[in-house]
């Protein structure tokens, strides 16, 4: 298409172990500003690993960082954020509980807690936001989200310390009379992608647990300690998503009164996606690897529906493809283009992905450009 001047917007996700969503972002940005147009930088994520540097850089938020404590009790510093407009948090749950903070030999959701993560939505209630976006990615816990209700004040009666995944089955009563008041005025969204029960063959603990350490007779145990909690708190175990991050997805329901929605929307609601791609002309989008899985609710597939409904055209810059990539042209992606050149070493374009997404994005606005 022949226009005279362009204005793009940049939002691309995190290319996994390569390049950050706010460094792939600036990246496509000098590609489009040296090829003439003009450029928005707005990195995203869909509340997994990533996310909160996505959206402080994308709102002009800050970076926090509090002392809490991790998967195993041990003290840890963990980061969080505080978007641009001062009254919401981000949180991942991984900076707190997740799995990349238990060493190999150490995995063991029978002794895990989320302790930490509730310690992080503790820090984001004493700064006085009014809505906190929670991302659950990365888990190492399957305990139910025990012990971050454990950390703003519910008692699980029956337990002594710090709960975990092997105490589940102990509790004999929960008690919610201590719960930090502060919740009942703020909105606690959960960024939730995974649409697995609570307990059962399709649950956190026979899905998740063994990637977390789990063996075979662990991860019964954790079945049925995740089926007691819900026979004690029916909404645990009442919506799609209640088993993500060990059922932390559940017990943020139950016991600190969340709301489960998906990630991808969560993050461009709250990045104010529509007003900022309204007076574009094109949106460019990418991540590390991009297939027919795509669709299924993922960060990409977010922004194609939210420029398919304001008539924007989206192509994707991408790290490589997969299966069935092009059932995303059928969803309404315009094109996708693999960033390095095809003599170039999967490893390499890792290492270069800055330098090959600009010149990519350059290629890509030079020709529609002309």
């Amino acid at each position: 298409m022949m226009v005279a001047h362009m204005r793009i917007l940049c939002c691309p996700d995190s290319f996994k172990e390569s390049i950050s969503a706010p460094d792939a972002a600036a990246a496509m940005a000098r590609g489009a500003r040296a090829a003439g147009a003009e450029a928005d930088v707005c990195p995203i994520g869909d509340g997994g690993e990533g996310t909160v540097e996505a959206m402080i850089t994308a709102s002009g938020g800050q970076r926090r960082v509090s002392r809490v404590t991790g998967p195993l009790g041990q003290p840890i510093d963990a980061a969080w954020g505080l978007l641009g407009d001062g009254q919401t948090a981000v949180i991942e749950m991984a900076a707190a509980s997740g799995l990349a903070l238990v060493q190999l030999d150490q995995r063991d959701p029978t002794r895990t807690t989320t302790f930490g993560t509730g310690e992080l939505i503790r820090a984001a209630l004493d700064v006085g936001v009014n809505r906190i976006i929670l991302g659950i990615g990365g888990s190492a816990t399957t305990d139910g989200g025990c012990g971050a209700a454990q950390a703003l004040g519910v008692r699980f009666v029956g337990t002594t310390g710090l709960m975990c995944g092997g105490l589940m089955q102990q509790v004999q009563s929960i008690d919610l009379s201590e719960l930090d008041p502060r919740l009942k005025q703020v909105q606690l969204v959960v960024a939730c992608d995974v649409t697995n029960p609570l307990a059962g063959p399709n649950g956190a603990a026979y899905v998740y647990g063994p990637q977390k350490g789990a063996s075979p007779d662990m991860v019964q145990q954790l079945d049925a300690g995740l089926r007691h909690l819900a026979e004690l708190a029916p909404a645990m175990d009442e919506q799609p998503g209640s088993g993500a991050a060990g059922g932390l997805g559940g017990g943020a329901v139950a016991f600190l009164g969340a709301k489960l929605q998906s990630g991808i929307e969560l993050v461009l609601d709250a990045l104010h996606f529509d007003q900022r791609l309204t007076g574009c002309d094109l949106c460019l989008t990418g991540e590390g690897k991009m297939d027919g899985q795509t669709l299924s609710g993922k960060a990409i597939m977010g922004v194609v529906n939210r420029c398919n409904r304001a008539n924007v055209p989206v192509i994707a810059l991408v790290g490589c493809v997969g299966k069935d990539v092009d059932r995303m042209l059928d969803a309404g992606l315009v094109a996708y283009h693999v960033i390095a050149p095809p003599d170039v070493s999967a490893q390499e374009s890792m290492r270069r992905a800055g330098e090959f997404l600009e010149h990519c994005a350059r290629e890509v606005v030079e020709k529609q450009l002309n």
